[in-house]
Protein backbone atom coordinates (compact mmCIF):
# COMPACT_ATOMS: atom_id res chain seq x y z
CA UNK A 1 0.00 0.00 0.00
CA UNK A 2 2.85 2.36 -0.70
CA UNK A 3 3.84 2.90 3.01
CA UNK A 4 0.58 4.25 3.25
CA UNK A 5 -2.72 3.21 6.57
CA UNK A 6 -4.98 1.43 5.51
CA UNK A 7 -8.63 2.04 6.01
CA UNK A 8 -10.90 0.40 8.59
CA UNK A 9 -11.73 -3.15 6.98
CA UNK A 10 -15.83 -2.27 7.75
CA UNK A 11 -14.60 0.43 5.00
CA UNK A 12 -13.56 -2.23 2.59
CA UNK A 13 -16.65 -4.13 3.31
CA UNK A 14 -19.17 -1.95 2.76
CA UNK A 15 -17.38 -0.75 -0.84
CA UNK A 16 -17.75 -4.63 -2.14
CA UNK A 17 -21.12 -4.50 -0.87
CA UNK A 18 -22.71 -1.26 -2.25
CA UNK A 19 -22.24 0.50 -5.49
CA UNK A 20 -22.29 4.02 -4.14
CA UNK A 21 -20.24 5.64 -1.42
CA UNK A 22 -20.62 8.93 -0.43
CA UNK A 23 -17.57 12.24 -0.71
CA UNK A 24 -17.28 15.57 0.78
CA UNK A 25 -14.11 17.08 -1.58
CA UNK A 26 -12.27 20.11 0.65
CA UNK A 27 -13.22 22.31 3.08
CA UNK A 28 -16.05 23.96 1.66
CA UNK A 29 -18.26 22.04 0.51
CA UNK A 30 -21.35 21.28 2.88
CA UNK A 31 -23.27 18.37 1.23
CA UNK A 32 -21.76 15.06 0.48
CA UNK A 33 -22.21 13.62 -3.46
CA UNK A 34 -22.66 9.77 -4.26
CA UNK A 35 -19.87 8.43 -6.51
CA UNK A 36 -18.24 4.96 -7.77
CA UNK A 37 -15.32 3.38 -5.58
CA UNK A 38 -13.17 0.57 -6.54
CA UNK A 39 -11.08 -1.20 -4.34
CA UNK A 40 -7.92 -2.72 -6.27
CA UNK A 41 -5.02 -4.32 -3.94
CA UNK A 42 -6.09 -2.93 -1.33
CA UNK A 43 -6.06 0.68 -2.40
CA UNK A 44 -9.20 2.84 -3.23
CA UNK A 45 -9.62 4.98 -6.80
CA UNK A 46 -12.55 6.93 -8.00
CA UNK A 47 -12.59 8.48 -11.44
CA UNK A 48 -14.74 11.49 -12.26
CA UNK A 49 -17.93 10.83 -14.66
CA UNK A 50 -18.47 13.68 -15.98
CA UNK A 51 -14.95 15.77 -15.68
CA UNK A 52 -16.45 18.86 -14.45
CA UNK A 53 -13.79 21.35 -13.62
CA UNK A 54 -15.41 22.43 -10.19
CA UNK A 55 -16.75 18.73 -9.54
CA UNK A 56 -15.12 17.01 -6.31
CA UNK A 57 -12.34 16.23 -8.04
CA UNK A 58 -10.97 18.85 -8.84
CA UNK A 59 -11.63 20.57 -5.46
CA UNK A 60 -10.06 17.14 -3.97
CA UNK A 61 -6.84 17.85 -6.04
CA UNK A 62 -6.66 21.52 -4.76
CA UNK A 63 -7.38 21.06 -1.10
CA UNK A 64 -5.86 17.72 -0.76
CA UNK A 65 -8.13 16.78 2.05
CA UNK A 66 -12.00 15.69 2.58
CA UNK A 67 -14.78 12.59 3.65
CA UNK A 68 -15.79 9.60 2.62
CA UNK A 69 -19.19 8.49 4.32
CA UNK A 70 -19.85 5.04 4.37
CA UNK A 71 -23.14 4.21 5.90
CA UNK A 72 -23.00 6.12 9.34
CA UNK A 73 -19.29 6.36 9.13
CA UNK A 74 -17.13 9.14 8.37
CA UNK A 75 -13.21 9.18 7.76
CA UNK A 76 -11.28 11.73 6.82
CA UNK A 77 -8.98 11.21 3.65
CA UNK A 78 -6.63 12.55 1.55
CA UNK A 79 -6.00 12.34 -1.98
CA UNK A 80 -3.84 12.25 -5.10
CA UNK A 81 -4.60 11.87 -8.98
CA UNK A 82 -3.09 9.12 -10.46
CA UNK A 83 -0.57 9.20 -13.59
CA UNK A 84 -2.45 8.81 -17.05
CA UNK A 85 0.35 6.15 -17.57
CA UNK A 86 0.04 4.10 -14.37
CA UNK A 87 0.14 0.61 -15.16
CA UNK A 88 -2.97 -0.05 -12.10
CA UNK A 89 -5.41 1.46 -14.58
CA UNK A 90 -5.61 -1.84 -16.42
CA UNK A 91 -6.71 -3.53 -12.82
CA UNK A 92 -8.96 0.28 -12.03
CA UNK A 93 -10.58 -0.57 -15.71
CA UNK A 94 -11.45 -4.18 -14.76
CA UNK A 95 -12.43 -3.90 -11.04
CA UNK A 96 -15.21 -0.96 -12.27
CA UNK A 97 -16.34 -3.79 -15.32
CA UNK A 98 -16.51 -6.36 -12.57
CA UNK A 99 -18.29 -4.02 -9.89
CA UNK A 100 -20.87 -2.23 -11.88
CA UNK A 101 -22.93 -5.46 -13.61
CA UNK A 102 -26.26 -3.81 -13.11
CA UNK A 103 -27.80 -3.37 -15.79
CA UNK A 104 -28.65 0.22 -15.08
CA UNK A 105 -25.06 0.71 -14.55
CA UNK A 106 -23.02 -1.67 -17.49
CA UNK A 107 -23.11 1.05 -19.43
CA UNK A 108 -21.59 3.85 -17.81
CA UNK A 109 -19.15 0.97 -16.09
CA UNK A 110 -17.79 0.53 -20.11
CA UNK A 111 -18.08 4.08 -20.19
CA UNK A 112 -15.64 5.02 -17.01
CA UNK A 113 -13.26 2.29 -18.28
CA UNK A 114 -11.75 3.89 -21.40
CA UNK A 115 -8.42 5.30 -21.76
CA UNK A 116 -9.54 9.14 -21.45
CA UNK A 117 -10.35 8.11 -17.78
CA UNK A 118 -7.33 7.39 -16.72
CA UNK A 119 -6.71 11.00 -16.57
CA UNK A 120 -9.51 11.75 -14.21
CA UNK A 121 -8.41 9.01 -11.52
CA UNK A 122 -7.40 9.79 -7.47
CA UNK A 123 -6.54 7.50 -5.07
CA UNK A 124 -7.69 7.94 -1.85
CA UNK A 125 -6.05 7.44 1.87
CA UNK A 126 -6.90 8.05 5.43
CA UNK A 127 -5.86 10.48 7.13
CA UNK A 128 -3.04 10.35 10.19
CA UNK A 129 -5.33 10.38 13.20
Amino acid sequence: MNGKKKFPVGFYKYLEENTLVEIKSGENRTKFTEIWMVIVDERVFARSWNKNQSGWMNEFLANKVGMIKFGAEIIDVTVRKLGDNHPIHQKINQAYLEKYTQDYNLEYAKEISLPEYAHYTIEFFPSAP
